[in-house]
């Protein structure tokens, strides 16, 4: 299958001509027809499988073709609803580039910056708009947008918003939305409570799911290792010593964990950034863009950040902290093996979060592999059996047979040093 047999526009095969794309993915070739045909959809798949192109294809096709008969000023006709800032900057730069031809204008609206730029914008006149929550519904109160003119709505990440508390806000919005619409519903995982909303905001909708629920990438390789908790750091350091290892995503369960273990690395001289909610948007961009540039080795990331970074090539996510709920995992690890490519999944496991892997094991239907070859294995607790298709150590961490000592507390600077001489 190629873009070319999805009747799509020339302007829009031009473009993405222009971005090296010739063969969609299963859920830009099931979704595409599916919306230009005008129907609701209900789309059901993992992050990193293409639901952006899948939703912002057809959308700029449909606007563009109405184009032509358009009169008057600029309405906002498109409205897509995410819950982070970098996902919906991530959202237009995917509009931008699909929509290069069309000359169709839009909009990134959140929060945390200024909002004098988006009204100003807003004032101009937008095709699309695409928002977070929470900016959306003050731009709104303060009548700097108008809802009424919408006639495509999408509804992207449903199940984080859910896990982010924004299901309310949503609600607001929705019932500010034209009854006579076209409703675009995404989410990776589909628990009672996102089905219950479907339910009540979609028409007759075409389900499309190409991936089982809650199911990790084929692609990516997990590992699991087992270790005292005062030595994550030293067990990171210890990873990280592999040359091969050019880019990492490290997860932390919050903000201040994220920004200790961002300094950590950089005392032992290895560059990283902390991402996360209380980081400014400039801040948070600036970190990003040095990351998917190559010029930053290490970005220690909160699970807010976690579906709003999409980098190429990004060889290994490491949970420094194992997520309190399962599915969280699997959109952590879907950072890498995205679009075809292969990675490495990695995860630290202490006596405490022994429950958490439990419930990942259950949640993947799947035994995620231990690695026992590290200097800084702990046996505490009920061990987990390792899967029989172990992971290749050897193109994930640098091998030591040598039985090494165990340093204790390396958070210190001076700990560094003993923590790189016990390495």
């Amino acid at each position: 299958m190629l873009f070319e047999n999805l009747n799509l526009i020339e302007p829009i095969l031009k473009a993405l001509k222009t971005e090296g794309y010739t063969n969609p993915t299963p859920i830009q070739e099931q979704a595409i027809p599916v919306v230009l045909n005008g129907q609701d959809l209900l789309g059901c798949a993992q992050t990193g499988t293409g639901k952006t192109a899948a939703f912002a294809i057809p959308i700029l096709q449909i606007l563009h073709q109405q184009k032509a008969k358009q009169r008057g000023p600029k309405q906002i006709k498109a409205l897509i609803l995410t819950p982070t800032r970098e996902l919906a900057i991530q959202i237009g730069e995917s509009f931008m580039a699909y929509g290069e031809h069309t000359g169709l204008s839009h909009l990134v609206v959140f929060g945390g910056v200024s909002q004098v730029p988006q009204v100003n914008a807003l004032q101009h006149g937008i095709d699309i708009l695409i928002a977070t929550p929470g900016r959306l519904l003050d731009l709104m109160n303060q009548r700097h947008i108008s809802l009424q003119h919408i006639n495509m709505f999408v509804l992207d990440e449903a199940d984080r918003m859910l896990d982010m508390g924004f299901i309310h806000d949503v609600k607001k919005v929705i019932d500010k939305l034209p009854s006579n619409r076209q409703t675009l519903f995404f989410s990776a995982t589909m628990p009672r409570e996102i089905s219950t909303l479907a339910d009540t905001i979609l028409d007759n909708p075409v389900r499309v799911e190409v991936t089982p629920v809650s199911s990790t990438a084929e692609k990516v390789e997990q590992g699991v290792y087992f270790v005292e908790k005062e030595n994550k750091p030293s067990l990171l350091l210890h990873i990280l010593k592999d040359s091969n290892i050019e880019r990492a995503l490290v997860f932390t369960r919050t903000k201040h964990g994220a920004d200790k273990v961002a300094k950590f690395l950089n005392r032992a001289d290895i560059g990283a950034e902390a991402i996360h909610g209380e980081k400014s948007q400039t801040a948070r961009q600036r970190a990003l863009s040095m990351f998917k540039a190559g010029d930053l080795r290490v970005l220690v990331a909160t699970d807010i950040a976690s579906r709003g970074i999409d980098v190429n090539e990004l060889s290994h996510v490491i949970n420094f902290e194992l997520p309190n709920v399962a599915e969280t995992y699997v959109h952590r690890i879907g950072r890498t093996g995205r679009a075809g490519a292969s990675g490495i999944a990695l995860s630290f496991c202490d006596a405490e979060e022994r429950a958490y892997l439990k419930d990942i094991n259950r949640l993947t239907a799947q035994s995620v592999p231990v690695i026992e070859d590290q200097p800084f294995h702990s046996s505490k607790g009920k061990m987990v059996t390792s899967h029989p298709n172990n992971i290749n150590r050897s193109s994930a961490v640098p091998r030591h047979n040598s039985v090494q000592r165990r340093e204790r507390i390396p958070w210190s600077r001076n700990n560094i040093a003993k923590t790189k001489a016990a390495l």
